[in-house]
């Protein structure tokens, strides 16, 4: 079960900061909403320490902007088409980036707490 919805306004946010876990540092990561729901991928892919730590303990923090909210985490593996579209259409020609095979299979969903 989730918490409350995302506000609309951190759909503007740039990027937002990921913990996984309770502890650790945090990742500065580049965001993405389709259909209400929050993105996010391991330019690196499903080898990054993060992503691995993420989907490993399934809960984590973030910051976006102002708020913060504890979280749920779990692996997207479904279509990415409009994930994709979504990274093109907020990062232009820097989601060359995030628009691999690699980062694609590293996508991360993220729901409030």
């Amino acid at each position: 079960m989730t918490g409350a919805p995302w506000p609309p306004e951190v759909a503007a946010a740039f990027a937002l900061h990921l913990v996984a876990g309770d502890e650790g540092e945090p990742v500065e990561l580049g965001m993405v909403f389709v259909d209400g729901a929050l993105y996010v991928r391991a330019f690196r892919g499903p080898r990054s320490q993060w992503f691995q730590a993420a989907v490993a303990l399934g809960r984590g923090h973030v910051r976006i902007g102002p708020l913060e909210r504890d979280v749920f985490l779990s692996h997207h593996t479904g279509d990415s088409a409009a994930i994709d579209a979504a990274y093109h259409a907020k990062y232009g020609g820097d989601s060359t980036l995030i628009d691999n095979p690699r980062a694609r299979s590293a996508t991360l969903r993220i729901d409030p707490a």
